[in-house]
Parts: C-alpha cells; sequence; structure tokens
C-alpha cells in the first residue's frame, strides 16, 4: 500500500504505517533505492492513472495486495515460502552483520525486545564467530 509520498529517495527511507497505526521510517539501501528510482522513472507508463499514487500496481491495474505479494514471491522462489520469511531474512542478516538486538528491534517495531528475541534465529557462524571473538581459548 506504499504511495508517492510515502517515497523519499533523497533521504533513503520510505515511510510506512505498521501494526498499531505507528509510522515507521524504513531505511532503503543503496541496491533498493536504485531499483526504486528506476521504477519511478517507468511508473507512470506502467500503472493506470485510475490505480492513484500507489506504487505497485498488480496486473489488473489495482493497488497491489498481500495475495499479489505472496504470488510474486511464489512464482519467484526456487521452493516454496512466504513474505514474512523476509522480515527474518532482514533481522537475520543485521544481527549476523553485527547489529544489536536493541537496533533490530527497533527496525522491525517491535515494543519488546523479547519478541526481537523469538523473531530471529541466530545463525551456526554468528554463534562460530561469537566464540571466536569472546572465548579465550578459541
Amino acid at each position: 500500500s506504499l504511495l508517492l509520498h510515502q517515497v523519499r529517495l533523497a533521504e533513503r527511507v520510505l515511510i510506512v504505517w505498521g501494526k498499531g497505526a505507528k509510522e515507521r521510517r524504513v531505511p532503503l539501501g543503496e541496491p533498493a533505492a536504485a531499483a526504486l528510482s528506476d521504477w519511478l522513472a517507468v511508473r507512470y507508463d506502467v500503472v493506470p492513472t485510475e490505480a492513484g499514487d500507489v506504487v505497485f500496481a498488480n496486473e489488473r491495474g489495482h493497488q497491489l495486495t498481500p495475495r499479489d505479494v505472496r504470488r510474486i514471491i511464489d512464482r519467484r522462489s526456487p521452493t516454496p515460502t512466504h513474505p514474512h520469511a523476509l522480515r527474518h531474512t532482514f533481522a537475520t542478516h543485521l544481527l549476523d552483520g553485527g547489529a544489536d538486538l536493541r537496533a533490530v528491534q527497533e527496525l522491525l517495531g517491535h515494543s519488546d525486545v523479547a519478541t526481537t528475541q523469538r523473531y530471529t534465529h541466530v545463525s551456526r557462524e554468528r554463534l562460530r564467530s561469537a566464540y571466536q571473538k569472546s572465548h579465550p581459548r578459541a
């Protein structure tokens, strides 16, 4: 349900509404910002005017629904998955890259850090790295 005015490419951020009607600022990495910029350059040629100011539209020219997103992911994924898996992957990559749990909590929009702890899993690589860095006899 992303709308054009919620895209802030200069700031590399999206303004979205999450659970509990909370406004969130979602950071855009360089590849995502570049891809979104490229899409916006051709969007007016693809998305019908009657779709309004939605950033993405489905094949019928209507705003993308969660079901549309699920279909897109299913068509492109080599194994069955779900959109929520993208959120898990995002959190895991952050933690594996060294982000602290509190930062991940903020990015995911969790009010309680315990939710973030359950939500993410610790990879073997991260456990091995923590052991190597922290244990005196590693």
